[in-house]
Order: structure tokens, then sequence, then C-alpha cells
């Protein structure tokens, strides 16, 4: 989720407050994990003593849950329904943001496995004419490049019309149940120039997942829907995770979610978010979860369950992020987190409008820990830093922001 500006990692953007989208042994504990583990306190207390934090700095509601060495442990902190005053639940499904891409990544990752596709094919291979003009040429850019966000594709949540339509008050309460097309979202994008030339750096984009979403659509013939749902979800009994479609309600159980709805960090009104149609996210970030199923999920991904090993070493080859406050090196829908004690984590964080969720795992898929704040203010990333390094982190280190100004993410 870089001195002096917002970074685009996360998928939607959330308020300016919460400014915010691996070759290791299978048993072998890495060494920075193992010592940074050796401090944090037996129980989760110090994980538990920062998302009380969260809340008394003013988020709405934290759910959370871990699974390590010990079992497993859950727990939450605040309301999950401002009006009713009941608290977060331990089960709550929420909107993951942009941790959908590390599915969409796995998705294509497999389908590079079964020879239908390779990393360095072209979206013009693929997605013949789509990527064209204002200097955007899908004849130069690779599957691999919008994986890791070197395409130099726009982010289209960055576009200010589109913000101030879909994701600031008021447009987001006039469209917040309009349904959008993929092939539109592009078109956003493409009516920037680039930000750079393809495979010159790193800079996130939710662009590049829309056009990774058409790439599995086009390859199978079917929506990218089933297909993560037939090479994820149901293989590893993810119950509880699914992928909309444009519904705009929540399943139950699950908490209300609230937003600013607004790039100011001074606003004040906050708004019932709960019900939204998160089309205009699609493959970059509209999927549903628990933190027990990410865990599961995140766990499986790192301990080589979901493809071969040669696509688990493709997926880990980060590219260096050196300005980003909330990674150091992004590979293919997962990044290396930072951490105030420098554990080596592999994650992927997401913002939905009105929800801030991260996932963090080690290296062996042995210690994995999720959570889900119900709110997209008052939110930064002390939690991870408290249950891996036994610290509440440092305010600088902040949520995925699907609101934050100048630029949007998922």
């Amino acid at each position: 989720m870089t001195a002096g500006r917002i970074p685009r990692t996360g998928i939607t953007a959330v308020t300016a407050v919460a400014a915010a989208a691996l070759a290791v042994t299978a048993f072998a504990v890495p060494a920075q994990a193992e010592s940074a583990g050796k401090g944090r306190d037996k129980g989760h207390q110090a994980t538990q003593r920062a998302m009380d934090a969260l809340v008394e700095a003013g988020a709405v509601g934290v759910t959370a849950a871990a699974k390590d060495r010990d079992g497993r442990w859950k727990g939450v902190s605040g309301v999950g329904d401002r009006e009713a005053g009941t608290p977060r639940g331990a089960d709550d499904r929420f909107r993951i943001g942009s941790v959908t891409k590390t599915f969409v990544a796995t998705v294509l990752l497999q389908m590079e496995a079964e020879g239908k596709l390779d990393l360095d094919d072209t979206v013009e291979r693929h997605l013949p004419g789509l990527v064209r003009g204002n200097g955007n040429d899908g004849r130069k850019i690779t599957v691999r490049q919008l994986l890791n966000h070197t395409s130099g594709l726009y982010n289209y949540t960055s576009d200010v019309a589109f913000q101030n339509r879909n994701l600031y008050a008021p447009g987001f309460l006039t469209h917040r149940y309009d349904t959008h097309a993929p092939r539109d979202l592009v078109k956003v994008a493409l009516a920037h120039k680039p930000d750079f030339a393809p495979g010159t750096k790193h800079f996130y984009s939710n662009t590049g997942y829309i056009v990774a979403g058409l790439i599995i659509e086009k390859i199978s013939g079917n929506s990218y829907e089933h297909e993560v749902a037939q090479r994820v979800i149901k293989p590893l009994g993810l119950r509880a995770t699914s992928l909309p479609k444009g519904n705009p309600k929540l399943p139950s159980p699950s908490a209300r979610n609230y937003s600013k709805l607004s790039p100011d960090p001074g606003a004040s009104t906050i708004h019932d978010v709960t019900a939204h149609n998160m089309s205009w996210g699609w493959a970059a970030g509209d999927a549903i979860s628990t933190t027990g199923d990410l865990n599961r999920f995140f766990s499986a991904l790192l301990r080589g369950k979901l493809f071969p090993a040669e696509q688990l070493t493709a997926m880990k080859q980060a590219v260096p992020a050196p300005d980003d406050q909330l990674y150091s090196a992004y590979g293919l829908g997962i990044y290396k987190v930072r951490t105030s004690c420098d554990a080596e984590l592999w994650s992927h964080s997401g913002g939905a409008v009105g929800a801030v969720t991260e996932a963090v795992t080690t290296p062996d898929g042995r210690h994995t820990f999720t959570y889900n704040a119900n709110s997209d203010f008052g939110v930064t990333l002390g939690v991870v830093n408290a249950e891996f390094c036994g610290d509440g982190g440092t305010p600088e280190r902040r949520a995925p922001s699907t609101l934050s100004a100048p630029v949007n993410r998922l």
C-alpha cells in the first residue's frame, strides 16, 4: 500500500488518514522471522493492544486472526455497527480490496504452468487492439509487467473525474450501485499517457490487473470469477470467500462499513458505505473473504500447494520499490512487506471504500496473519508490526488508501 506522496497500493483509495491494493524450504523458519517472533508476547497480546490502539485512534472496528506454531488465534476490537454498538465479529466477511490481486496472479501462474500462456507474452497477443493510443501500446507490455506493476499503464483509480464520480461524496452516494464494464475501466486509463516505458520502473497501477482479468477470460473462455472459484476457492475450501459480480451486498455475518468519502484529512462526516457495487474494482479488487480464509490461502500459496516450484519462484521475483511505504519489493501479486524489525514476510493489502485489509505470511507459510478494519480512516499498519515484531510499529506506515490524495489505490 514514498516520501512526499501517497503510494498506489491497495485497490481504491481510503481517506487521507488511512493513506492508502518467494524459494525457501518447506519447514525451515527464516532467521529474521524466527528472531522477530521471540520478542512477541504469547497469546498475541501485543497484536491485541495494537488493534485496541487503532480503535482508540479513530478506526471503527478491527477483526484479526493468526495461525502459527502455537495454534490459531482470533481477536476483535471496536464495533461492527456504530448505531447498534455491536462488537466486531471474529468471523466477519469483508471486502478485501487489492488482496484480490494475489488470487488473479495465482490463476495466471497456474495457466502458465499448464502451457496456456507465457509470462513474457504481450498483452497484444491475448487482447489484440485493447491497449492502444495516447502512447499506450499493448505490443510492448507483457503479462509479467501487468502483474508486477512495471507496465507503465496509468492507474485508472487516480483519474480525478473517476474519483469524484465513484469514490468521493457526493458522487459515490449517487453512483454507488452503478455497474462498470472492465473494458470501460481500461479506457479511463488509456485517456492518459503511460507513466513510463514498460519495464523501466515500478509504480502501482490497478489498470494492470483489470487487463490481467481480461486475459484470464480470453484464455479460458470463462469469467474471471469462474476461474478463481474453480482453481483456488473450491480446491482450498475457502467457503467464506466469494466474488460478488456486482452484487452490492456483503454476505452475513459482516460488519457495517464506514468512510468519510473525502480526500480531506480534516473531513468529519462519516457515511455508512456498506452496500455498493464493487464492479469498479473488478479483478483489481472486488473479492470478499474472511481472516481465516485468507490465512489458509496465503499459507497454501507460499507452501507451493497451488502451482509448481517454477511458478512460485517467478511469483517471488520481486522488483525493488525503494520509495513505497508498505513494501520494499513487489513480485507477482505479492510483496515484501516493510516491518519495524525487518522480518522476512510476504503480503498483500487492500483498501475498499469503508474497509482496509492486510494478509501476511512468513516465507514458509507456517505463520499467517490477517486483519480487517471496517472503516477506511484512522488506520495504520502497526498491527502487523505487533504480530511479527512485538511492537506497534511507526505511524508512517499507513494503510492502503482508497480515497487518499493525490492518487487512489485499491
